[in-house]
């Protein structure tokens, strides 16, 4: 078989394929999952800590209490999803309903007064997130469950999580943004220093805004393929339980769920020690220049992953996810290793490499990792008889948010173990050193254990080939 013929084979049916109105309207949810997820995450210690004086280490209690919440309600929505028949399906309502009251709910979660105590500002960080964290729920699960119903194509599902990936580079590019735009003329006070409490107040109206709008655009241009060809008519009723244990026995998941979980505990517990060497290393305490250096490594980010997304879908398509994923793995472990020399005080604009080459492999991680769920779903289909997209949803959602929960609860305490000293404006070679390499050295560890996990992957494009055909034998085609 030569190489030609082999590239026919692999070419999408057209009955397969979705028209680009879905697969933008699908990516759009791209703006409400960072947001929603990693915009609090990525303003909580320049707002609460640098701003407010909070101690790190309740911040990142806080947000280890998030994913545990997150994980919970997670579950239960992914579960209420699966067993939901409406007119408009079993995705659409949560998605259009709690998309809506997230964007109205984010800017509160800035809503504090200045001169609080350490005590006042943890309590409303917790109570804001028990309140705010299920609204994130009811829209994620059914938009996340959303994705993996949307082909049954092999290639296309790449191809869905390619453009997903591709339109979250705009929000990406907000986050970045999000810390200079705080330190912005229009926040500063009497004394010229910026309010950035201000400034991240009007930030996330701004956002909330767009969310609200996102949020209506992905109900009225998706549809559900699954559910409207094949769960009205014939699914029976999903018990709770199945949404962790049962689902928990399919052996193709357990190893991309390793895979994720390795890889996002690992990348979680630096996940504030590359801001913290961009100001404190390589700004030398100078948070308005490390501010905007942020948001050229935003830019850089941006180009870097519109990069990497085609580089490693053109992998997948030839050599199959697995292959394809065990790249990205090797390819970061080197990106996070040279994170040790890219940061440098005397040549600032190796971070924009820094961070580039990090997007790079982290938009082909996701890319891919969002299209194999689909293939477990077939897998256990086939298993079981059920499309159970919720409960796979929830389950590697619970399970890797749980482990991202550890993650980041430890990188605040992480920190302090550096030495780091909020109230000195230039921090000790010690804690420097410190930073420097558990920002390069933590993350390979968790890369190289989800390298070892992705290599126990057996759904491979023939065997997905050979399940197909016995599903579409024994249910017909959707």
């Amino acid at each position: 078989m030569n190489a030609a013929t082999l590239h026919l084979e692999r070419v999408t049916p057209g009955s397969d394929r979705l028209p680009m109105r879905q697969k933008i309207g699908f990516g759009l949810g791209a703006f409400l999952d960072m947001w929603g997820h990693w915009l609090y995450p990525s303003l909580a210690f320049h707002v609460f800590n640098i701003f407010l004086g909070v101690a790190p280490g309740l911040i990142s209690t806080v947000q280890m209490v998030k994913i545990f919440i997150d994980a919970a309600s997670d579950a239960i929505f992914g579960w209420i999803s699966d067993n939901t028949r409406t007119r408009y399906g079993r995705r659409r309502p949560f998605i259009l309903v709690g998309g809506v009251l997230a964007g109205i709910g984010l800017p509160l979660m800035f809503a504090v007064g200045r001169g609080w105590t350490d005590t006042q500002y943890f309590i409303f960080m917790l109570v804001s997130m028990v309140l705010y964290v299920p609204v994130m729920s009811c829209f994620n699960m059914p938009w996340v469950s959303l994705g993996s119903e949307m082909t049954p194509d092999y290639h296309e599902r790449t191809t869905v999580m390619a453009i997903r990936n591709a339109i979250q580079k705009l929000p990406e590019l907000a986050m970045f943004f999000a810390a200079q735009f705080t330190t912005l003329a229009i926040f500063h006070d009497a004394n010229g220093k910026p309010d950035i409490l201000r400034g991240a107040q009007v930030y996330t109206a701004i956002l909330g805004a767009i969310m609200v709008a996102v949020s209506i655009a992905i109900f009225l241009l998706t549809r559900e393929r699954y559910y409207e060809k094949l769960v009205s008519r014939t699914q029976t009723h999903i018990p709770f339980a199945d949404t962790l244990w049962r689902t928990l026995r399919c052996q193709p998941f357990r190893a991309v769920l390793l895979m994720a979980l390795a890889y996002g505990i690992g990348t979680a517990m630096v996940g504030a020690l590359g801001y913290y060497a961009t100001v404190y290393y390589v700004c030398k305490g100078d948070v308005t220049l490390a501010t905007q250096w942020n948001t050229a490594m935003g830019l850089a980010g941006m180009a870097f992953g519109f990069a990497g997304i085609p580089f490693f879908s053109w992998i997948a398509r030839r050599q199959g996810k697995r292959a394809a994923l065990a790249t990205v793995l090797v390819m970061a472990i080197a990106a996070f290793i040279g994170d040790w020399w890219l940061y440098d005080p005397d040549r600032p604009y190796l971070q924009l490499f820094a961070c580039g080459f990090v997007a790079f492999t982290g938009a082909g991680f996701w890319t891919l990792y969002g299209a194999t769920i689909g293939d477990v779903v077939d897998y256990d289909e086939m298993q079981t008889g059920q499309r159970r997209e919720g409960s796979f949803s929830a389950c590697q959602s619970w399970i890797t948010k749980v482990g991202i929960a550890l993650g980041v609860g430890a990188s605040g305490w992480i920190l302090q173990f550096t030495g780091f000293d909020s109230k000195q404006a230039v921090q000790t070679p010690e804690a420097i050193f410190w930073i420097r390499l558990l920002l390069s050295g933590i993350p390979v560890i968790g890369l190289v254990l989800a390298l070892i996990a992705i290599l126990r992957f057996p759904l491979t494009e023939g065997r997905m080939g050979e399940i197909r055909q016995r599903l579409e034998a024994t249910r017909g085609q959707v």
